[in-house]
């Protein structure tokens, strides 16, 4: 086939459809799920079907609050967020042990898909499933074809339990007529199961983090003040964070400061990280603002303790720090090898060393490092998965 013809098939195969998305909520900070679908929603209809949980929930006010945030929403009814992106938040029976409750679960949540399908006019979609907890409804809905999205080995969370998502994920990877992956190990994993599997790596915002590295950004108040070196780290402070690294840090930089954006996990203790002088929590900030707190780092961090979690993960992170023009320190993980753009550390003094061989050369963000990434946007990335699908779609017969 030509290239001209490749083209065109990637460009056919995802226009003019309708997706039933299964994924995190839609209100959470835009992970790559939600890059994905905006593009995809210029030229198709999207139905997001907010999070059913892959857990049970706990007796704390985090998880109470959701339940709540949950209830509200599901009273608004299917909502429009965007153009063409239809938001769904369903209600489901939170005791995750029982058999009796996860069927009469299934079949809950497989009424309320079809009823907002119904409302909004969708017939023969493509249900696109980003957590296994789909896998009791996907490929119920009357679909024409059934995408599992993997972004991360779900059964190594720490708050899950284990098995059961193990028994999900391998339901819908047989159900699923394309299994796309976002790291190699996942790859490689998932093809045992399903032999239509792919790799799909993760795109970045570019034109949104290279504002850091514009002279018009402005750097928010609460980092502008704080002593130099910044060094810096954005996202979920969790289990898998690696908290010795980060502190480490801040003890070799007592003259500046170690600032973490994002907020805590309930499961996770940060209490040793707020016991240090110049480690400042500054908790979750806006996406928008994000280019302006990166703009104030000199060194941007990824301290994820090494895992069968991490090592499937690709971490986003990684590519908007280097979008936004920054030197970068990484934990040993597969996928930051590949993008091959930072420092490398193997353990927690080494992590150190190589904080201080970016902070001795052109620390802070720099334009020419930020074009590096350039040719990783998320619209590149689409057009990937787009060429997937219709060859799949192909593959089955199917008219594109």
């Amino acid at each position: 086939m030509r290239r001209s013809d490749e083209l065109d098939l990637a460009r056919r195969a995802l226009r003019g459809r309708d997706l039933v998305v299964f994924s995190n909520d839609w209100d959470g900070d835009p992970l790559s799920k939600v890059h994905i679908m905006r593009i995809l929603s210029r030229e198709n209809r999207v139905l997001w079907v907010n999070s059913i949980g892959n857990r049970a929930p706990k007796a704390n006010a985090h998880d109470v609050k959701r339940i709540f945030d949950k209830l509200g929403r599901f009273t608004e009814g299917v909502r429009e967020v965007e153009p063409n992106i239809h938001v769904l938040s369903p209600l489901a029976i939170p005791f995750y042990g029982s058999e009796l409750v996860r069927g009469a679960n299934r079949r809950l949540l497989r009424l309320q898909v079809l009823r907002a399908m119904k409302q909004l006019g969708f017939q023969k979609p493509i249900s696109w499933s980003f957590l296994p907890a789909s896998a009791p409804v996907s490929g119920t809905l009357g679909e024409e074809f059934v995408i599992y999205h993997c972004v991360d080995e779900f059964s190594a969370f720490s708050d899950t339990n284990g098995r059961h998502i193990a028994e999900l994920e391998e339901r819908l990877l047989k159900r699923a007529d394309l299994c796309i992956t976002s790291a190699e190990r996942l790859r490689e994993n998932k093809a045992r199961v399903n032999p239509r599997t792919v790799l799909v790596r993760h795109g970045t915002d570019f034109t949104h983090f290279v504002k850091a590295c514009e002279p018009a950004t402005t750097i928010p108040a609460d980092i502008a003040r704080l002593p130099k070196p910044i060094i810096g780290f954005f996202g979920l402070v969790a289990d898998w964070v690696d908290q010795e690294a980060l502190i480490a840090t801040a003890r070799a930089h007592p003259e500046g400061s170690v600032v973490i954006i994002g907020k805590t996990t309930p499961d996770c203790d940060d209490s040793a990280l707020r016991a240090e002088p110049n480690i400042y929590m500054l908790g979750r900030k806006p996406y928008a603002d994000l280019p302006g707190y990166s703009k104030a780092f000199d060194v941007a961090l990824m301290p994820f303790k090494v895992s069968e979690l991490t090592l499937n993960a690709n971490p986003l992170k990684v590519r908007e720090y280097l979008a936004s023009g920054l030197p970068v320190v990484s934990t040993d993980l597969p996928e930051v090898r590949k993008v091959g753009l930072c420092k490398i550390a193997k353990d927690t003094e080494d992590f150190v060393r190589k904080v201080d061989e970016c902070l001795a050369d052109k620390p802070g963000p720099n334009r020419e490092r930020a074009e590096r990434i350039f040719n990783e946007s998320w619209d590149a990335r689409v057009d990937e998965i787009r060429h997937h699908v219709g060859a799949a779609l192909m593959a089955d017969g199917k008219e594109l």
